[in-house]
């Protein structure tokens, strides 16, 4: 039996027996939920949580003050910047954002692979914001935390990986199974994480191109979207793609040749959403 084969047969037979370690939501993304919870919380509650993570609220002051939410005044505390985007708004960028710690690893090729995900997923994320933003009647803060996450299927298939050296050696050969199964493990992390039902279907069905759930768009098909519009045609994995067979593009009202990179205004949104995440 192959390397390939053995591996993947390990990693089918954990998911199967719920063997496979899948990871905690971080712990200040956990008391984020808590908070904003409670019916009465308000902004000077949230902002204590938040700001026990300093840097977590460093970059919600940052996004608060970014050209995305077009604030005219300038946001100086916490406080004021849940006041500007909202508890909810807060609640799913700070979520998004508490991910980042978990794409780093001590083994140097997983850690590339990791940082390399993350960046994707925060170009995806901003094409997700803009989408949602022009193209449909969904939230743009839920549906940037969509893109955050719709890779978070990867972390437990690259720990797995770690106690197989063998397998890290064959980037072609995990990589394959990286796209074949890092969605189903995704969809079952969000829903162990209790995340929203609308965003457990996000990292298993935002590569089944054919996917067609209704005539109106939903937060899997702006992922959809997003992730074929997040490569170039030099890089993308899906060469031989029929853009227009693809139901999402339908769903947002977007001709397959519409690509958000290619529209000044959409393409300025785009980098302002990823400054401000970054």
């Amino acid at each position: 039996m192959s390397l390939e084969q053995d591996f993947l047969n390990e990693l089918v037979d954990a998911i199967k027996n719920d063997r496979l370690t899948l990871p905690t939501l971080p712990e200040v993304a956990l008391k984020i939920r808590d908070a904003v919870s409670d019916p009465e919380v308000n902004s000077s509650t949230l902002s204590n949580v938040i700001g026990q993570d300093a840097a977590l609220a460093a970059r919600i002051i940052k996004v608060a003050n970014s050209p995305l939410l077009r604030g005219a005044v300038t946001v100086d505390n916490l406080q004021l910047a849940i006041t500007r985007m909202g508890i909810n708004f807060v609640r799913n960028l700070a979520t998004g954002l508490a991910m980042e710690q978990m794409f780093q690893a001590t083994h140097d090729a997983v850690d590339k692979r990791l940082r390399r995900s993350w960046e994707h997923s925060l170009e995806v994320a901003s094409i997700s914001h803009v989408l949602a933003s022009h193209f449909t009647k969904l939230k743009p803060d839920q549906a940037t935390l969509a893109g955050l996450v719709h890779e978070i299927g990867i972390l437990p298939i690259l720990t797995l990986a770690e106690d197989n050296p063998e397998i890290l050696e064959q980037e072609a050969v995990l990589d394959k199974i990286i796209q074949r199964l890092h969605g189903k493990v995704g969809k079952a992390i969000m829903k162990a994480w209790e995340f929203p039902a609308e965003l457990q279907d996000v990292p298993l069905g935002c590569t089944d191109f054919t996917r067609d759930s209704g005539p109106v768009a939903d937060y899997v098909d702006v992922v959809t979207v997003a992730k074929i519009q997040s490569y170039t045609s030099a890089n993308t994995p899906y060469p031989n793609l029929d853009i227009a067979s693809v139901p999402a593009f339908t769903k947002l009202g977007l001709a397959g040749e519409v690509d958000v990179h290619e529209v000044d205004e959409l393409a300025e949104e785009v980098e302002e959403a990823k400054q401000a995440l970054a």
